[in-house]
């Protein structure tokens, strides 16, 4: 038999306010998503408002008080009294009492980048301008224009001549015939299909056709890649000398001839926090430069102060956005005094790294942090992702100083970041003619007290960017 009952059932869950929910959002927010936040909520929310000129703002009100208490404006078409049981003098209150700040902002003067940064010519724009110097009829220019269409941005072409023939509905010799001309348009080697022929187009140029260059070119890359000197030899029945020779001169071609003409624009990283050592000791500040200064509209916290009456639909629109923008404000306060405090503890883990450089940074990961300062992993983990410190030893984001351990053979374990660095440093004062494997990499750190297997050397190598032995041997003649 069925039968609905009701119960009473009591729980307990954790419920994301608004409150929380901005907060959080900010917290995970680079320096530059941050102010676009900021400018996009000044631009839809009137209750929030910059600040400019403090002093002048205090002095305006001053005056605009004055004028009011002489001559009372008459209000227009008010008839409903504010609702005694809100109580706005507690609600200003809490925006106003944000409490003692516990860290130091950044004042010093912006850093000098570029003011104005001319705009580059495209590797296409420059193609066309070679292209419309160089050929006269419409027909040409169209199918020159439909080359440089499919070009990617290193200047290879992506299509096929048949590709190119079917979509200009012209001939093959006439596709052909435009293609090897602009294959010697600037910069050399652009038009080429691949690597092979863009090399070629070069070494003609430079005159060297029909030699050991281009025989290299045509047919034994794979030797030229794997530094297989003495193979090249043989196949081309010429001395060692003359293959390094030849091989110093496509050293010197150009793999990508589209790479001076790209369009990428360098992105300058401004640091959310400074450290820097002051008589002994080290100093945070966070930079607060080009951040707005926000505040509660002092247009809504004046007509609520001279207490006149509002409408139920504009009081409620009132209070919606006074409260956005308080929640707003307090969150941009809690995420600087969050970032401030763990980098207070990373500074407090980290005290030789900052004092001494790479080498000496221990391991540590995101609950060290988060024990230290009483939050959770998670928090510890948006805090420290986008936020860069600029620190005595360079700007780092805050994740690089979290890294896992290497065990040494005796003592305490180092930081894998510093591993990396010492690896970096073997391959540096390595003899360039006998280049150390990775198994002699591993013996050289044994001896330097750090246990690490071959494998792992071969990742930190390859994370550095760094060749394989084999390809890291130089030759001399």
């Amino acid at each position: 038999m069925l039968e609905l009952r009701q119960q009473l059932k009591l729980s307990q869950q954790l419920i994301m306010t608004p409150q929380l929910q901005i907060a959080i959002k900010l917290l995970q927010l680079s320096r530059l998503e941050l102010m676009d936040t900021i400018q996009q909520e000044l631009e839809e929310n009137p209750g929030l408002e910059e600040v400019t000129d403090v002093a002048a703002e205090e002095q305006s009100v001053e005056q605009s008080e004055a004028v009011a208490a002489e001559k009372p404006i008459k209000e227009v078409t008010i008839e409903e009294k504010i609702n005694d049981n809100i109580d706005w003098s507690n609600y200003l209150d809490e925006y106003n009492s944000s409490g003692r700040i516990h860290f130091e902002t950044e004042k010093k003067t912006a850093l000098n980048f570029e003011s104005f940064v001319a705009r580059k010519e495209s590797l296409n724009e420059h193609l066309l301008w070679q292209l419309l110097m160089t050929f006269q009829a419409k027909e040409q220019q169209r199918i020159g224009s439909l080359i440089i269409g499919n070009m990617d941005k290193d200047g290879y072409l992506k299509v096929s001549v048949e590709e190119l023939v079917a979509s200009s509905n012209s001939t093959t010799e006439k596709v052909n015939n435009i293609l090897l001309l602009m294959q010697t348009f600037d910069p050399i080697g652009v038009c080429a299909r691949d690597l092979g022929e863009c090399l070629l187009i070069q070494a003609r140029h430079l005159g060297l056709n029909n030699t050991v260059v281009t025989d290299i070119i045509n047919n034994h890359l794979k030797h030229l890649e794997n530094k297989n000197y003495k193979a090249l030899s043989r196949a081309l029945k010429v001395s060692i000398e003359e293959i390094l020779s030849a091989v110093n001169v496509i050293k010197a071609l150009e793999p990508r001839p589209g790479r001076q003409f790209s369009d990428e624009e360098p992105q300058y990283i401004i640091p959310d926090i400074f450290v820097y050592k002051s008589e002994n000791e080290f100093v945070i500040m966070i930079n607060d430069e080009g951040m707005p200064k926000l505040r509660v509209s002092s247009f809504y916290k004046n007509a609520i102060k001279r207490g006149e009456k509002i409408s139920g639909s504009a009081k409620n629109y009132m209070q919606e956005k006074m409260r956005s923008a308080t929640w707003l404000i307090k969150s941009i306060y809690q995420r600087q005094k969050t970032i401030y405090r763990v980098m207070e503890s990373i500074l407090k883990f980290q005290q030789d790294f900052f004092e001494k450089g790479v080498a000496y940074l221990k391991p540590m990961v995101l609950r060290d942090v988060a024990q230290d300062i009483g939050m959770h992993e998670s928090t510890i983990s948006r805090v420290t992702t986008n936020k860069y410190a600029h620190t005595p030893q360079g700007i780092f984001e805050l994740k690089y100083f979290f890294n896992s351990s290497i065990n040494r053979i005796d003592g305490e374990a180092i930081a894998s970041v510093s591993v990396q660095e010492k690896i970096k440093q073997i391959i540096a004062g390595e003899n360039p003619r006998k280049p150390y494997s990775d198994d002699k990499i591993s013996k050289l750190l044994k001896r330097l007290n750090i246990d690490i297997a071959r494998r792992t050397v071969a990742k930190y190598r390859e994370r550095l960017k760094a060749l394989p032995s084999n390809k890291r041997k130089q030759y001399y003649g």
